[in-house]
């Protein structure tokens, strides 16, 4: 059992200092050092303009032009066999230079490669859907449009997928708060009760990481359990934790904090 680490308000904590820290890359290689990724880039570059190209991880990066991509995806769905559009999705660099990186993972299961497309857009500026070349990109440019704000010109139903469609923000912009703004602190107060009802309810807790010992169903009191609905008083008897029911489980031993063991060696 590893030591334990206090994770108070693990979700107001970033990992680094600087919000807008930017992780070193990993090396890159040239092209031409792979057979396959070095004739796919070639027929890439015979109809569309290539910006930049490299090998990165084992997977070819290609950057392009915006307006090309619908062009560049069917070119590599129709004649380079990657018939797959596995994932794609943004990248928010507006405090750097107020654009977004845009990103298409795409998957030959024959050649078994993988080629990302990337393109730059501005803030404001809208993606052309590629739905109709892969319907899974549905989906994918309603959740980019949802969480990063960023529409995509001929899709069937450009509308929020995971948050309300009456929400205000993006939560994956890097300028939106962890817990949510003002909007998310009474969205679900205003739309049931009504503003009149703010002071009597109170702003919503958005803290997922937030464990409260006093709460209403009594579940969260690690090491403190009481029947649902006993009243705290603050002075109850810590219960010892125990991993098993009692009498421990048929062919595994039986295993509690007593007998358990801090490991201080991350390797082992």
């Amino acid at each position: 059992m590893r030591a334990y680490k206090a994770k108070d308000d693990v979700q107001a904590k970033a990992y680094y200092t600087d919000r807008f820290y930017v992780s070193p890359q990993v090396p890159k290689q040239e092209v031409d050092t792979d057979a396959v990724f070095s004739s796919d880039l070639a027929s890439i570059s015979a109809k569309f303009e290539v910006k930049e190209s490299f090998i990165q991880v084992g997977q070819m990066v290609v950057y392009i032009n915006a307006k090309d991509i619908y062009g560049v995806l069917e070119l590599m769905r129709d004649s380079l066999e990657y018939t797959q559009l596995s994932e794609m999705s943004a990248i928010d660099w507006l405090a750097k230079d107020n654009t977004f990186e845009i990103f298409y993972q795409m998957l030959s299961m024959n050649k078994r490669k993988r080629i990302r497309i990337k393109y730059f857009i501005d803030n404001g500026q809208a993606v052309d859907s590629v739905e109709k070349l892969f319907r899974c990109a549905d989906w994918s440019e309603r959740e980019m449009f949802d969480m990063f704000g960023i529409q995509a010109n001929n899709h069937p139903f450009m509308k929020r997928i995971l948050m309300p469609y009456d929400w205000q923000g993006h939560p994956l912009l890097k300028t939106y708060p962890l817990e949510g703004d003002e909007f998310a602190s009474w969205y679900e107060v205003d739309k049931i009760y009504g503003k009149e009802a703010r002071e009597t309810i109170g702003p919503e807790i958005r803290d997922t990481a937030r464990v409260d010992r006093y709460d209403s169903q009594r579940f969260a009191r690690l090491g403190f359990e009481v029947p649902k609905g006993t009243n705290i008083t603050g002075n109850e008897a810590k219960n010892e934790q125990n991993y098993q029911e009692d009498g421990g489980v048929f062919l595994v031993s039986k295993f509690d904090k007593k007998t358990s063991v801090i490991v201080d060696d991350p390797q082992r």
